[in-house]
């Protein structure tokens, strides 16, 4: 898997004060095949977990069903193990969970970010041109 980070350089000034730039990241994990998880996945498997339910997930991210299908299909398929499990309808209903990897991948995730966040906080002090 590659970590992947977009870094852009932003300059916010006003006229009153001296320039100041701010550095700006936005991160995702990459598998051989393509993206793989990124704050939006994150935020589904959140809800997912919050809800019991894909349809609740993507709902609650006011995103259509099929695509949310799709995203968690594709994180299943390109994690070494899946991340969300389905659950067979029956008297409870059906539903989905996520999976020890599931929880996993979003502690992961987050720690990553902290960890590159206070990097660039650091960095940004030490900005001047």
């Amino acid at each position: 898997m590659t970590l992947c980070i977009e870094m852009n350089s932003t300059n916010k000034t006003s006229m009153a004060e001296n320039k100041k730039y701010n550095i700006e990241v936005r991160l995702w994990i990459e598998e051989t095949e393509g993206p793989f998880l990124g704050i939006g996945k994150v935020w589904l498997l959140e809800n997912i977990r919050k809800t019991g339910s894909i349809t609740n997930a993507a709902k609650e991210m006011k995103m259509a069903y099929r695509q949310a299908w799709q995203l968690v299909e594709e994180m299943n398929q390109r994690a070494e193990s899946p991340l969300v499990t389905k659950l067979l309808g029956g008297k409870g209903g059906g539903g989905a969970k996520l999976t020890e990897a599931g929880e996993k991948a979003i502690v992961v995730f987050y720690e990553i970010e902290k960890r590159i966040k206070d990097f660039v906080q650091k960095e940004t002090q030490n900005l001047k041109f």
